[in-house]
Formats: C-alpha cells, structure tokens, sequence
C-alpha cells in the first residue's frame, strides 16, 4: 500500500500583541483548560483525587438533565430528613418539578435536593451513584470516584481530580438546559406548599464579567472547591480549584491569564478544505472543522499534514493530523468524493432538458 503525505498551509490571521504576566495560584490542585478543544492551558497537580464537596452537584445534574424526566413532578420522600448541611428545606410529601429541584440543586446546593433527585432518578441513592460512576468513565474521568450525590463527606466520600472535575463541566456546558441553569443568578420556584426565591452562590456571577455559570462547594475535610466556566468572543474556557481559600481571585486571575494569552483559530475548514496537486486535486473533504487555541508565538509552529492511502476503504481515503511542536493535537478521516453514475433514464433526460 502506498502513501502519499502532503503539507497543508496554514493561514493564521494575526492578532494583537498578547500581555503575559506571572501566575500565583493558592489552590491545591487547579487547572485551565479550553472547552472547544479540551486543551490544558494551566495546569497545578491536576491529577491529585481530593475530596471535591458540593461541585459533586455537576454531575447530579448531569443525569437528571439527560434523564429525560425534568418535566415531571416529584414527591419529597422521607430521606429529606437525613440531610444536613446546605439545603433548600424540602418537606416530606411535597411536589416540585424535576427542573424546578435542579435549580434548587445548583443555585442553592441543596443537599436534600441531590438526595431526592438521586432516587427519582436513580430508583435508590445506590442505583444512582453506580450511575455516576458510570457515567465518569464514558467521559474520562480515570481519577474519580463517586459514593453519594450530594458532596458531603462525613459519612461517605466524593473524590476527584482538577483535571477530571474540568472533563466534567466541559461536557456539562455542551449543554444547553444545564448552562442555562448555572449561569441562572437568582430563580423563584412556587410548590403546593410554599413558594422559594434562590440566588446563586456562585459569586463569580456577579464578580467577572465574562463568567456563565459554575457550581461552589465546601466541607470542612475539602475546603472550598469551585468548578466556572467564561467566555470572551469565541474563547470558551473552565477553570476548576480544589482547596482554595482565595478561589475567586484565583479563577479570575486563570480566566485573565487565558483571555489574553490565547486566541482561538479554526484550524481544519470543513467548507474549505481541498487539496491542490496529484489526482485527488478537489476531490477530498472531511467531515469536521477543528479549532484550538494559540499564542500569538504557537501560531507559526502549527503543522497539517495530509496521508493519503491509494488503496481507498469505502470512502475513506486517508487521514488528516494536526500537530503543534511536532506533537499531534488532533486527527480525523479524509474521505473522497464519489461520482455518482447516471443510468441510462437520467441519460434520457438529459437530452430532452
């Protein structure tokens, strides 16, 4: 089988000159990473399990937003009165909807909302945080393991990682009822029983102007942890820290460090991808457009490269890969063009047109 690699140029626009400053980060663990591409753009013991708290939360919400269960009214069982801690004060036998219950979840953390939605989603606390778990694995969380919905670690524990907590927010954000819902500062909520008005602890709401939502938490035994995501023009990004007296300093200083440090370019057109010379000349495209983001000193170290197979398979013809210092940071399949033959009817018409 013979292959044929062919250079693509890449045309970078250039930006204005980027402002660098020096980074002093007081959290234990902590981590800055692009939510387009899932590039680390800062990172300080990423990969250290810790005890997480209430940013728990984010996947609690995670499963009973893709439950497809957020319309449907949910009875307060009697497990509401094991809870402690931070709570919305749900009574035994009252009804909220589901949606309403995650507001409450997120903007309140309320403990006693995980444990209700847990079992209306789950069926048990324990069918739900097999969930969990579950669920961290298909999105990559290798350090993580879940023991209750809620965040508290008194009796059991949550523990996680920077890095894994950021896989989780940015697979969170792809959604748009969940962004919705923590970029939310304040939601009024009326039940057969009383009426509720929350705001959002999430002070960076209010704090950054840049800020769409995030989750807090704090025990104790975890001191403060904070998950955030911003956005500046086409820049998303996620901040998480672990164990951060100082976490909103800290996420505004990482949020800064990024926006003005990287710029995000479509490096992969989908629309515009071809190639210019041998007998695959025009007749190649991928399926997907590919962004990431670069300093104004990456841009020239940039590389795309194109392996074409001349033994075709369906229709995939080769590959195209992506790589910034000589490392890959992105590859995908670069199919052909077939050329649909006419049948002797379309002939037909074709004379007649």
């Amino acid at each position: 089988m013979k292959l044929r690699i062919i250079k693509l140029c890449l045309l970078l626009l250039l930006l204005s000159p980027i402002n660098t400053f020096a980074l002093s980060v007081s959290a234990r663990s902590a981590v800055l990473i692009d939510n387009e591409s899932g590039r680390i753009l800062y990172e300080k013991d990423k990969d250290t399990p810790r005890l997480i708290a209430s940013i728990t939360k984010i996947m609690t919400a995670v499963l009973a937003i893709e439950s497809g269960k957020m319309e449907e009214e949910v009875t307060v069982g009697e497990e509401v009165l094991t809870m402690y801690g931070s709570n919305i004060y749900l009574e035994v036998g009252e009804k909220m909807i589901l949606r309403d219950m995650v507001y409450g979840l997120m903007l309140r953390s309320g403990n006693d909302a995980a444990l209700v939605i847990a079992i209306f989603v789950g069926g048990s606390e324990e069918n739900f945080v097999e969930m969990m778990n579950k669920k961290a694995k298909e999105i990559g969380m290798k350090n993580t393991v879940f023991n209750n919905p809620h965040g508290l670690d008194e009796i059991t524990q949550n523990k996680s990682t920077a890095y894994d907590m950021a896989l989780l927010s940015r697979y969170a954000s792809k959604n748009e009822e969940y962004q919705k819902i923590v970029g939310c500062k304040k939601y009024q909520v009326q039940t057969d029983k009383k009426s509720y008005l929350w705001h959002n602890r999430n002070k960076l709401l209010n704090l950054y102007e840049y800020a769409t939502g995030g989750k807090t938490g704090y025990t104790p035994s975890a001191g403060r942890t904070l998950v955030t995501t911003a956005q500046n023009k086409e820049l998303s990004l996620t901040v998480v820290t672990l164990n951060d007296g100082n976490e909103y300093d800290t996420h505004q200083a990482l949020y800064q460090y990024g926006f003005e440090n990287y710029k995000l370019y479509t490096i992969l057109d989908k629309e515009k991808f071809k190639i210019d010379e041998g007998f695959y000349k025009n007749k190649v495209y991928i399926k997907n457009d590919f962004s990431y983001p670069l300093t104004e000193q990456e841009k020239e170290k940039v590389k795309v490269l194109v392996k074409i197979n001349e033994e075709e398979k369906d229709e995939t013809i080769g590959e195209v890969i992506v790589s910034l210092n000589g490392e890959e940071v992105y590859n995908d399949y670069v199919y052909v063009k077939k050329e649909t033959k006419k049948s002797f009817w379309d002939f037909l018409k074709g004379l007649f047109s």
